[in-house]
């Protein structure tokens, strides 16, 4: 019997166009994952590298698409959440953030914000940062997460409520200074 496969067998050196795209798309992978993750830097990291090994296996096929970066967006989006469905009990989510670079313009609203972020379902977080991190419109969030436009628009407006509820006076205070 004959299986031909589609996975690249070829070492990375072999495959410079992957290489320039993972170096192009990285940075902006991780931003994405640490938005993900409520700003862990280190998941973000590990999950932008199982995400990049998974493209890696399939380039060739992912190359010949028309957009392979919004491909590379919807399967770290699909990373993150089999990882919070497999994620052992044996992890504990604590209330510190890993060690992270703010912008020196007003690191305290960054930090209200991604803490409120946290906090979110990751379903949720995965709406808000599809729709207005990345600024996709409905029915891409929608395509990416494999969801209708409607469901979309729901959880949006639901996970903004849930957001602006736990920032309360907090974001008026901060956004003011």
């Amino acid at each position: 019997m004959d299986r031909t496969t589609t996975t690249s067998s070829a070492p990375p050196e072999q495959q410079p166009d992957f290489l320039e795209f993972a170096a192009a798309r990285g940075r902006h992978l991780i931003r994405t994952a640490f938005l993900l993750t409520g700003g862990d830097g280190y998941l973000a990291e590990d999950l932008v590298q199982e995400t990049l090994a998974r493209i890696y296996l399939r380039w060739r096929r992912i190359a010949a698409l028309d957009n392979p970066a919004a491909y590379a967006q919807t399967a770290l989006v699909n990373t993150f959440l089999s990882h919070r469905r497999r994620r052992s009990s044996t992890e504990h989510v604590t209330d510190r953030f890993a060690e992270v670079a703010t912008a020196p313009e007003d690191p305290a609203l960054r930090l209200t914000l991604l803490r409120a972020l946290a906090e979110l379902s990751a379903p949720d977080r995965a709406v808000l940062v599809l729709r207005y991190w990345e600024d996709r419109s409905v029915e891409e969030t929608a395509a990416a997460l494999r969801l209708g436009p409607t469901a979309v628009r729901s959880r949006s407006s639901r996970a903004l409520a849930r957001m602006r509820a736990a920032l309360g006076d907090e974001l008026g205070e901060l956004a003011g200074s």
